[in-house]
């Protein structure tokens, strides 16, 4: 079997998308793996380049598989469109992954680090709340309104 050099992570709730291409870019494997298999796949391989979509859980996956020893990269997903040959599957964008991770002038987001994810997590939960109580008060005086009672606009009011 050739030497893998570069893979293509295709994130899932589920189920992950592996394709593996060796140096040349001709393919290795293309498999689905659950969620639970990846970081047992990842430690069977030799040190490789790996690229992934950037999403909600590409960070966690992306410090898990570089703890392992591989270069791990991240790529927004509209960078990751082009290089789709065929319909949106899996398969096709684990594909278009691998082959768009290796190009010279591509961009990438740094990975976050965990702490950097909880700091994210409190802003937007804050945000989520601020909001639900605005809600929350502007629902409350449209009811009064039907009632005939009629409440200046403010949470101090």
């Amino acid at each position: 079997m050739k030497q893998v050099s570069t893979i293509g992570l295709d994130l899932a709730k589920h189920v992950v998308q592996v394709h593996g291409a060796d140096a040349e870019g001709s393919p290795v494997f293309n498999r689905k793996l659950r969620r639970s298999e990846v970081l047992r796949f990842f430690e069977k391989l030799p040190p490789c380049l790996v690229g992934m979509e950037a999403c909600g859980s590409a960070p966690y996956w992306a410090r898990e598989i570089a703890a392992l020893g591989h270069e791990v990269r991240l790529i927004p997903p509209a960078y990751v469109k082009p290089f789709v040959k065929r319909g949106k599957t899996d398969a096709a964008d684990a594909e278009a992954i691998s082959e768009a991770v290796t190009r010279k002038t591509m961009r990438f987001v740094p990975i976050k680090t965990a702490e950097q994810q909880a700091a994210a997590m409190v802003l937007k939960t804050r945000t989520l709340l601020v909001r639900q109580r605005t809600q929350a008060a502007n629902a409350w005086r449209a009811h009064l309104a039907e009632l005939g009672i009629i409440a200046t606009a403010g949470l101090a009011k």
